[in-house]
């Protein structure tokens, strides 16, 4: 969608240390990025960082651009382009609130759309990813399954996530759709992003291990499981195997209301196969009633995408012919109700900057 569109949008990165700056046209990026520091701790220098990043990116195009779109952290009212309201660690100036998107907009008299991050991940893997990825192997093995529905997870600092049905990104009535505080699989009383995020993982692996060495990020511990650095192999292994435990439990819950494909994306990912077996052992589980008859914890059958022979079960599912009653005419009916969980194959950053261009011309496009 969109990778013939001529229309450009600018983009930002927004890092508390770092502005990224960009423009991006047909699902690409047509400029060098520009970065400036972000100055997150001084509201004056921030705000006219941002209008000079945005500035330098304008006076490299030959057109003018018709939107402004890019994600931003929350908590924020993202309809309505406002952001902060409360402490925000990487830009505490924006505690007491600011009207970011009606500032631009007035600046630059174009629209402008901002959004969560893991919300934008979620929209660019369901129009660019993921998705008709899915779709079109479904097609090539002769299927006539489609998919229309995804969940989108990030491993990050954070455990972020967005949906997207039909195309459309669901944001609530509040700009609040999050998964950070669902509760721990193993300490109810905690969110489970402390059982996700880079900080669980490093957590872990000093209590299985006893080394405390806070220098350890998940690359030195992913390359300790591998035996590519001294370590404890075994506790490096059981950090990422419980991330996949406890990420995979609160994926059962959403994808049990929402009913879609998952794509997981951010850095922790490279650990997948130490990850992923836990992950989907978790989302095959059982669960049982009070008298003890046991049923699928999700009830619909889950899928490795990333494995070709079950992406080709997946593909199968369940097909038969169906005489339609009272007459000869016979009908396909796939009986299996299925799901499947992927890890990106674009990569958070990309997915998120066409997330952010998608959402501006979509919105665009329903606005005409």
């Amino acid at each position: 969608m969109y990778r013939d569109d001529q229309r450009t949008v600018i983009t930002l990165d927004a890092g508390g240390t770092n502005f990224v700056f960009g423009a991006m046209q047909a699902n690409r990026f047509i400029i060098d990025p520009i970065t400036l520091p972000s100055s997150a701790d001084d509201l004056d220098r921030c705000m006219a960082t941002m209008v000079e990043g945005f500035e330098r990116v304008i006076a490299q195009l030959d057109h003018k651009p018709v939107a402004i779109s890019f994600a931003f952290p929350g908590p924020a009212d993202y309809a309505n382009g406002i952001v902060g309201g409360f402490y925000l660690p990487n830009f505490p100036s924006f505690r007491d609130g600011v009207a970011l998107g009606p500032f631009l907009e007035e600046k630059f008299g174009i629209p402008v759309y901002i959004n969560n991050d893991a919300d934008l991940y979620a929209y660019g893997e369901a129009l660019a990813g993921a998705l008709p990825e899915i779709n079109e192997r479904l097609e090539a093995l002769g299927s006539a399954k489609r998919y229309h529905t995804l969940l989108g997870y990030t491993f990050g600092t954070g455990f972020g996530f967005g949906f997207v049905t039909k195309g459309e990104l669901h944001t609530g009535d509040n700009s609040c759709i999050e998964t950070f505080c669902l509760r721990h699989k193993h300490m109810p009383g905690v969110m489970v992003e402390d059982g996700v995020a880079v900080r669980a993982v490093k957590r872990v692996y000093r209590e299985a291990s006893g080394i405390d060495d806070p220098t350890l990020e998940p690359k030195d511990i992913f390359d300790i499981a591998e035996g590519k650095r001294e370590g404890n192999q075994e506790a490096a292994r059981k950090a990422f195997a419980t991330l996949g435990e406890v990420a995979g439990d609160a994926m059962a819950t959403a994808v049990t209301l929402i009913d879609g494909v998952i794509v997981i994306g951010g850095g922790i990912t490279a650990a997948k196969k130490y990850i992923m077996p836990a992950l989907l052992k978790e989302l095959r589980s059982e669960m049982h009633s009070i008298s003890g008859e046991a049923f699928d914890r999700v009830q619909m059958k889950v899928y490795d995408l990333d494995n070709a022979e079950e992406f080709e079960q997946f593909a199968r599912g369940a097909s038969r012919d169906l005489k339609v009653y009272g007459s000869d005419k016979v009908v396909t009916y796939d009986q299996q109700k299925r799901i499947g969980v992927m890890i990106s194959h674009i990569g958070a950053s990309t997915a998120i900057s066409m997330g952010a261009y998608a959402y501006a011309l979509n919105e665009i496009d329903k606005r005409n």
